[in-house]
């Protein structure tokens, strides 16, 4: 079993290359899209944003439905740094990355261990305020996406001015964002999910 995003311009071609690997495919539709090929491989596709699939067993037709709605935003933090975006649909409107400075562990006992780790924990908390500021002013109505390290997330979420914010199910592996980061965030966070399972050769 894979798991693999696939653009929504780009699903109607990758459909076709798994039936042309696979000897055809046939379609249904529930909520998701599943094909299934003749040599008994399979796939199961989701849209983004936690919607639900309500229409034909069509590539095209699917594709359309993925598209990213009119506004909607993406939250990545780690411990020492935040992106922060604003799309209309695939057009970056607004957006913010910034670092802070987390002081890493040391390996001095007793007292001097407690002190780094309160400053740590400090720094660590500046760190999620700020990507807390930039998020309520940045984001909007709309699904949000976020990404990086859970519990750096959910610090952030926790402030009381993001509590109107749709956070959806996907969640994005991500290292310390950067502007490349953000950019690939932005992309995969729009992608169609795809669960492929290939049946074994021979």
């Amino acid at each position: 079993m894979a798991l693999v995003l696939v653009a929504p311009g780009r699903w109607e071609r990758w459909v076709g290359n798994f039936a042309d690997r696979h000897g055809g495919v046939d379609l249904r539709a529930d909520d998701r899209l599943h094909g299934t090929a003749p040599d008994g491989s399979v796939f199961t596709a989701r849209l983004p944003f936690d919607l639900a699939y309500a229409g034909a067993a069509d590539p095209a037709e699917f594709s359309v439905a993925a598209r990213p709605p009119a506004v909607w935003g993406v939250l990545l933090v780690r411990k020492g740094g935040f992106a922060v975006a604003r799309l209309a649909g695939t057009d970056l409107a607004e957006h913010k990355i910034g670092q802070r400075h987390v002081q890493g562990r040391t390996k001095a006992g007793g007292q001097s261990q407690q002190r780094f780790a309160r400053r740590r924990d400090n720094q660590a908390r500046a760190a999620y305020a700020a990507a807390a500021d930039h998020a309520a002013r940045i984001l909007r109505a709309g699904p949000v996406v976020t990404g990086g390290d859970r519990a750096a997330v959910a610090e952030v979420l926790a402030d009381d001015r993001l509590d109107s914010l749709v956070v959806v199910e996907r969640w994005l592996a991500v290292p310390d964002p950067r502007r490349a980061v953000l950019d690939r965030a932005v992309v995969d966070a729009a992608a169609i999910e795809v669960d492929v399972h290939n049946a074994p050769s021979g």
